[in-house]
C-alpha cells in the first residue's frame, strides 16, 4: 500500500492508496467494486487515459506526470465516460468522488507519493 499527499495543501488525498502491479489490474481498475471508501484510492500506470464503462458510482481523478505534478482534474466522474487524452500523464489517481475539492487540489499541485513500510 501507499499514501497520497498534496504537498500545497498538506491534505492527504489517500491514506490506503493501492498500486498497480500489471496490466490486467490496470484494466480491470475499479470494476466490480461498489464504491471507494473515504481515503481509499486506486494508482494506474501507466495511464494517458481512463474510462468509467460499467462503473457502478462516480469518482474523481487526478492525471499526474512522472513527478507527481497534477496536469488534469475530473471531477465526479459518471458511469460510461471516457476521459480526455493527456498526452504528458505517466498515471492517474482513482479516488472517491468529492476527494479534489475536499483536498483543495488543484491543476500543477505537487503530489507526495509514500510507500508504506509494513
Amino acid at each position: 500500500m501507499a499514501k497520497l499527499r498534496n504537498a500545497r495543501s498538506g491534505y492527504w488525498l489517500a491514506q490506503d492508496l493501492r498500486v498497480t502491479k500489471n496490466f490486467w489490474q490496470a484494466a480491470k481498475g475499479l470494476l466490480g467494486q461498489q464504491g471507494l471508501a473515504p481515503g481509499a484510492g486506486l494508482y494506474i500506470a501507466p495511464c494517458q487515459s481512463i474510462h468509467s464503462w460499467f462503473m457502478q458510482f462516480p469518482f474523481d481523478a487526478l492525471f499526474v506526470d512522472g513527478n507527481w505534478r497534477v496536469l488534469h482534474l475530473i471531477h465526479s466522474m459518471p458511469p460510461f465516460r471516457i476521459s480526455a487524452l493527456v498526452w504528458r500523464a505517466r498515471g492517474v489517481v482513482e479516488l472517491p468522488a468529492g476527494a479534489i475539492l475536499a483536498t483543495d487540489t488543484r491543476k500543477d499541485d505537487l503530489l507526495e507519493f509514500l510507500l508504506d513500510q509494513q
